[in-house]
């Protein structure tokens, strides 16, 4: 029982809002000493713990590619490939990657697309060029929406696609359940198959709100220039050609 003092270590730590590292790391030295481990199998323990789930640290290599391909233009060529598409307004670019992603998914690709990798330096910066080339410059109300839009299309397309995937993590989690637990033969296939119905639904409702939300920029865009608002700052690099621009509109 005493072992579990390590849990007062990480209420304790959460309670007092420290790091959650730090705290996780420090009740799993306080478990393991209390539970008769020496300092050195405590230390293997962490390298053993580390080596098997190395594969949840890889974001520590894919953070700085993602930041240094922002910092020489990535979001900014995004924006430029969008303004080539002139009918591709922001919902139906938001609604095509919905498809994209709930496809993906499906195939098992769950990696290929996401929030670190996809939305922030590709998805939302395209959605807000194909806005901007419609309305102008956004207000920051404006540009936040259409992050969480684009960051909603990745959630929505990966949690309906991947239960159409038959070796995803959930669908064995439930046919081991249901088949130990009331003895039955429920094969992986049945419930992938029962699940395109519902990825299909959810790609009409949610690719509708999508599209709805150019109806809705356009209303908010026009009542905020009616208004005055405050337009968001340009997120293009300023520069010799950005301050030549601004020099031209204000003759």
């Amino acid at each position: 029982m005493i072992v579990l003092l390590g849990v007062l270590v990480v209420v304790i730590g959460f309670a007092t809002k420290r790091h959650p590292l730090l705290v996780v790391g420090a009740a799993g030295i306080v478990a393991g000493l209390l539970g008769g481990l020496s300092p050195q199998e405590v230390l293997a323990a962490f390298g053993k713990g580390f080596a098997d789930s190395r594969s949840v640290t890889i974001f520590a290599i894919t953070l700085p590619v993602i930041g240094l391909l922002e910092r020489y233009g990535l979001q900014e060529q995004a924006r430029n490939l969008i303004a080539r598409f002139a009918k591709l307004t922001t919902g139906r670019f938001l609604a095509l990657y919905l498809g994209m992603r709930q496809i993906g998914a499906a195939l098992g690709l769950t990696d290929v697309f996401g929030h670190a990798q996809t939305v922030r330096p590709l998805a939302a910066p395209m959605a807000e060029g194909a806005a901007e080339r419609r309305h102008g410059t956004l207000t920051d109300a404006a540009r936040e929406r259409i992050r969480a839009c684009a960051a909603a299309a990745d959630n929505v397309g990966r949690f309906f696609g991947e239960d159409v995937f038959l070796a995803v993590g959930s669908i064995l989690l439930i046919t081991g359940f249901v088949n130990t637990t009331y003895g039955t033969h429920l094969e992986p296939l049945h419930l992938a198959l029962w699940a395109i119905p519902t990825a299909v639904c959810a790609f009409v409702v949610h690719g509708w709100r999508m599209l709805r939300l150019d109806r809705h920029l356009e209303r908010e865009l026009r009542a905020a220039n009616a208004g005055g608002a405050r337009p968001a700052e340009p997120t293009h690099p300023t520069g010799a050609a950005g301050n030549a621009t601004a020099a031209e509109a204000t003759e």
